[in-house]
């Protein structure tokens, strides 16, 4: 799966998790989170990068909504 770097803002955001605590908990430093964070469009940078930081968003809850013609989006599981 492909998230965009809005995406990946707005999931942080949603469940208050600062960039060091997303790195402590994907194994990604800070610097790549940053980098990844600060592009336009589609999240950039090693699959197995990507893949770490997808995998704790998703656990702490978020939901990544595909493109469906309005934007790609985001939001909280329900019991999460």
């Amino acid at each position: 799966m492909s998230i965009t770097a809005s995406q990946m803002r707005a999931a942080r955001a949603l469940i208050k998790m600062e960039q060091a605590e997303l790195a402590k908990r994907s194994g990604v430093s800070v610097p790549t989170i940053r980098r990844m964070e600060g592009g336009d469009g589609a999240v950039k940078g090693h699959y197995d990068n990507v893949a770490a930081i997808i995998r704790e968003l998703e656990g702490a809850g978020v939901i990544f909504v595909a493109e469906n013609g309005e934007g790609p989006g985001v939001r909280l599981r329900k019991n999460r």
